[in-house]
């Protein structure tokens, strides 16, 4: 079975109505959206776009202690999501408690039968490569949302001295977020920027071994390029004025992967 990759656009930092949103997002040839759940009184109008269109969802949520993270869980199979991207527990809770957090998130995720991802981001346990992969290793059912920007960050560093648990990372990952970071920020300014290339080829690195096992596997791989709007892109003195277009980077960063993507499998072919 040939794996497929989904391009997912994030609404964060999209302007103007739903049905706005939902329209430029198709026109732009991505296959789904992402997004915190819908508040109530938009819930039906969230449905019917998705239906409309034809798009997958990647329901988000946030959620510092087991029992929020139950209910919203719970909440979010009503959309009937493609899978869920939580932001789990908290980077300043022990180890043990992390531990017990996410042994309980595996079995509310075997009841709801739909896969969660748990998001490397800072300010929660995922917040760095060590004791992402400590939970990892003692978790086996354990998956991930990788976004090694935040990593990237948190290290200040392209995590040289990180390379077990990059992979290891990379082995557990259904979900990618394509943000490119540096070691003093988790976004760069533009991608598109080759100032960056050192950062943006390390990410690229990480990414493809994602790639590749899913090729192997046969597995699909949904991935966002999810680059934020002002204070996570950088603005000029003053004026506060973004200095690039987020809606261009983000479809930048969507060609860009999917070119690799392409390319990965075209290695892979050429080596059977």
């Amino acid at each position: 079975m040939t794996a497929e990759l989904i391009s997912i656009k994030s609404l964060w930092g999209m302007p103007g109505p739903l049905e706005t949103q939902f329209q430029r997002i198709y026109k732009a040839g991505y296959k789904g959206i992402e997004c915190p759940l819908p508040d109530g009184g938009k819930r039906s109008e969230f449905k019917e776009l998705l239906h409309q269109y034809g798009f997958v969802y990647v329901a988000q949520i946030f959620a510092a202690d087991i029992k929020s993270f139950e209910e919203q869980v719970q909440e979010a199979a009503d959309f009937q999501p493609l899978l869920i991207n939580s932001q789990s527990a908290k980077d300043s809770m022990p180890f043990e408690e992390q531990l017990d957090f996410f042994q309980r998130a595996v079995d509310a995720e075997k009841k709801i039968g739909l896969p969660v991802a748990h998001e490397t981001h800072r300010g929660r346990a995922m917040y760095s490569p060590w004791i992402t992969g400590r939970l990892l290793s003692e978790i086996k059912d354990l998956k991930l949302t990788a976004d090694f920007s935040h990593w990237v960050c948190v290290c200040e560093s392209l995590l040289e001295d990180h390379a077990e648990w990059i992979e290891l990372a990379a082995e557990r990952t259904i979900h990618v977020h394509t943000r490119t970071g540096h070691a003093q920020g988790p976004q760069v300014a533009d991608p598109r920027d080759p100032v960056w290339g050192k950062e943006q080829d390390a990410h690229l690195k990480w990414w493809r071994s994602i790639f590749t096992r899913h090729q192997r596997e046969g597995t699909d791989l949904t991935f966002t390029p999810e680059y934020g709007p002002p204070g996570y892109m950088p603005t000029v003195p003053f004026t506060q004025d973004p200095v690039s277009d987020l809606w261009e980077i983000c479809l930048w960063k969507k060609r860009f992967i999917e070119n690799e993507w392409a390319n990965s499998l075209s290695i892979s072919a050429d080596s059977k």
